[in-house]
């Protein structure tokens, strides 16, 4: 006897299961989308209990790999020590937008993390910084229509060329400029924005940092490795393949020191 599934029952069993990989956004016409954030931790479950229980994401271990997953964007673990917090570094922080900053500030203090005082950001929204494990510091922005709790939003650059470092961006990866509220400086990769501003101090490499580097996914990474190459763009490590990880990666360093990993595979996680 075969067995019939009503179609509204099958849309209904569609609609409620959940995603089975990230959903990273779609690449640009050039094959390239944001991908992960990778940060050098002295505890991972302390940064796992901010990622998940806090602002909502699903953990998974990848091989030896330790992840965070959002919509758009992953956050990878490498148990040691960091050279310094993220404060002090090319890459600065990142960004979140939560639903309600005030119950996610009360929820951060109750639980002994530093909330910096709130201040209306660039697109007209409360925002406030939050200090995470290993100095890593975090931007909360409050947008009410979110139907989660918290969902990525940017990676911010400081640094004294920041325009040129723009240019640079949508220039090696054909990222969109736009602006973000009163900040012209900026350029969308998928739905992850990257925000450039100068620096008050001087900045160091992100290498070794809590924020070591940042990832982008690439469609077909040997092409795009040569096409770095043909540019000048020497590669840090050329493209090899991880089997434990699923991934083809390569690594090379920006011209303000941001280091930088190419993946190939992580729309599977």
């Amino acid at each position: 006897m075969k067995l019939i599934i009503p179609v509204a029952l099958l849309c209904a069993l569609v609609t409620v299961l959940p995603p089975a990989h990230a959903q990273l956004s779609p690449p640009n016409a050039a094959g390239i989308t944001f991908g992960h954030v990778h940060l050098n931790v002295s505890n991972v479950e302390a940064h796992k209990k901010l990622f998940v229980d806090v602002f909502g994401g699903t953990f998974l271990q990848k091989g030896a790999l330790p992840v965070v997953k959002f919509p758009n964007l992953l956050i990878a673990f490498k148990q040691g020590t960091s050279a310094g917090p993220s404060q002090g570094s090319v890459v600065d922080h990142f960004g979140f937008k939560v639903r309600d900053i005030a119950a996610m500030r009360a929820e951060l203090e109750a639980l002994g993390y530093e909330v910096q005082k709130e201040f209306t950001g660039v697109e007209g929204f409360p925002n406030a910084y939050l200090v995470g494990p290993d100095g890593l510091r975090l931007e909360m922005q409050q947008d009410t229509t979110l139907t989660v709790k918290a969902a990525p939003n940017h990676v911010h650059f400081f640094t004294a060329d920041y325009v040129k470092l723009l240019d640079w961006y949508v220039d090696t990866f054909a990222f969109t400029k736009r602006n973000r509220g009163r900040m012209a400086t900026t350029a969308d990769a998928g739905t992850v924005n990257l925000s450039f501003g100068t620096s008050r101090e001087p900045v160091v490499a992100t290498k070794g940092r809590t924020i070591d580097h940042i990832g982008f996914e690439v469609t077909n990474l040997d092409a795009f490795a040569k096409q770095l190459e043909a540019k000048g763009i020497e590669l840090d490590m050329p493209v090899r393949a991880v089997p434990s990880l699923g991934l083809k990666v390569a690594f090379f360093t920006d011209p303000s020191g941001t280091y930088i990993e190419l993946t190939e595979g992580l729309t599977a996680y």
